[in-house]
């Protein structure tokens, strides 16, 4: 099938980071996966809820939101509407349990809440992985202030997490679906990974047909051939310091 970009079926959108994106943000990362934008931003707060309370352990809260032009059609802010939809609530609460699952609680220097917000600029499928995957560089950039602010003595991160999509579209599985895709798919899902490879979360739905263990093997191994991708892009941006990279297959 004719894929946007003539990209091929394992192939991921273009993708572009932008670090530091916001001034006052202690972390911030715009991620650009062909048409969609994700902002993310991470600022710290010196409390945290109250039952965590006397813990000494840190957390990690997270909110998504999609801004009005995001999409097709104009979508309201929720905050007009008294509370998070069902939708945003769902996806909130994956982007905190992913990045609460490579931080170390103990390491954030007492009970001190990371707060990170993932706005949704541009809509064109795929915002709730892309938001994992750029938040996940804002949360970096937030501990390497604290940590330069003296606050830590090291960065709590135990790994790296990338998420991507996958599904199956007339027959064919396609990595990193765009609206189009997503919209027509037989098959959809939303896959987690840490820097290992390891899973975190894994959201699949047989949309317009049920699948079988074979179909599924075959969909979470091309999304390890996406999340490994955009580690190594992650790890990159960290490593070799960039406040932008461009990266196309």
């Amino acid at each position: 099938m004719q894929r946007s970009g003539d990209r091929g079926a394992d192939a991921l959108r273009p993708v572009r980071i932008t670090r530091g994106y916001l001034k006052h943000a202690h972390g911030s990362c715009l991620i650009e996966l062909g048409d969609t934008r994700v902002l993310c931003a991470a600022m710290m707060s010196d409390s945290v809820a109250g039952w965590r309370r006397g813990s000494g352990l840190g957390w990690i809260t997270a909110e998504y939101s999609l801004l009005p032009a995001s999409t097709h059609t104009r979508t309201r802010r929720e905050v007009s509407l008294g509370a998070p939809g069902g939708r945003t609530h769902e996806i909130q609460r994956l982007i905190g349990r992913s990045l609460r699952s490579v931080v170390d609680m103990g390491g954030m220097g007492g009970e001190f809440t990371l707060n990170v917000d993932c706005d949704v600029i541009q809509a064109d499928g795929g915002t709730r992985t892309a938001a994992i995957t750029g938040a996940y560089i804002a949360v970096y950039d937030a501990f390497s202030t604290w940590r330069d602010a003296g606050k830590i003595k090291e960065i709590p991160l135990l790994d790296a997490v990338a998420a991507t999509s996958v599904g199956m579209v007339d027959g064919v599985e396609l990595l990193d679906l765009d609206y189009s895709e997503d919209s027509n798919a037989e098959i959809d899902m939303n896959v987690v990974v840490d820097g290992q490879g390891r899973f975190i979360e894994v959201q699949g739905t047989g949309e317009r047909t049920p699948f079988d263990r074979a179909r599924l093997d075959g969909l979470l191994d091309l999304a390890l051939v996406g999340t490994g991708r955009l580690v190594e892009l992650q790890r990159r941006v960290i490593a070799e310091n960039l406040e932008t990279l461009d990266e196309r297959w």
